[in-house]
């Protein structure tokens, strides 16, 4: 993380606890699950990285992403190991996430939204994709009051290290068996997003209803 948006250095943390989503027991209040199924927003994966980024660096007044982590994760996402999910509504990017996939487990990084629940959505989305792909461990760093919601937890360093162990070595892949990247070119993705947006090439609902339908089944 940068000490602020401005600063050129970047620091490494530590934290004594870890937060944790969990994963297959994810809580989703009712009122969201509604909102999920009335598919207000067209989610996608992967399509546009670093507008994503750029929108969570300028949600906030006090952030940790400087220009320096845009370009290194930009250039992890390119190399495979970067991800995001957006959500749109009339072809305009209105919320999305981003973080890390390293074997079984994903690090979430950082959300914005400009629409009502939009970051909320994309976060439903992300974890049933790491629910169906067979991740393990979703480390979100920190517990903040935005993820009390969903059921996060903390856990201390060395627990959290021994989980990250066991899970680092996993073969599973963030991307789907579906092409979410036919779009040629992000310039042109607000356009063809205006439109109608197949299944295949958005997040695959079926996936997200089987999803909901397995925390309900289990909560």
């Amino acid at each position: 993380m940068a000490p602020d948006r401005e600063s050129a250095e970047i620091r490494w943390y530590d934290p004594d606890v870890r937060g944790v989503l969990p994963i297959a027991g994810l809580h989703v209040p009712k009122r969201l699950q509604r909102t999920v199924r009335k598919r207000i927003y067209q989610i996608t994966f992967d399509m546009d990285f670093e507008t994503v980024i750029r929108g969570c660096a300028s949600a906030r007044s006090d952030t940790w992403i400087n220009d320096e982590i845009i370009a290194l994760y930009t250039a992890l996402h390119h190399q495979g190991f970067a991800h995001c999910v957006e959500a749109w509504k009339g072809g305009k990017l209105v919320g999305g996430l981003y973080g890390i996939a390293l074997g079984g487990a994903f690090f979430g990084e950082s959300m914005f939204s400009t629409s009502v629940d939009a970051s909320k959505v994309v976060l439903v989305h992300l974890v049933a994709r790491l629910w169906r792909q067979g991740f393990e461990l979703l480390d979100t760093q920190f517990v903040n009051e935005h993820l009390r919601q969903f059921g996060v937890y903390s856990i201390p360093r060395v627990e959290y290290l021994e989980r990250l162990e066991k899970v680092l070595g996993k073969e599973v892949s963030f991307q789907s068996s579906k092409s979410e990247s036919e779009f040629s070119s992000s310039s042109s993705l607000a356009g063809s997003l205006s439109g109608a947006v197949s299944e295949e090439k958005s997040s695959g609902f079926g996936d997200v209803s089987a999803f909901l339908h397995s925390i309900t089944q289990t909560s």
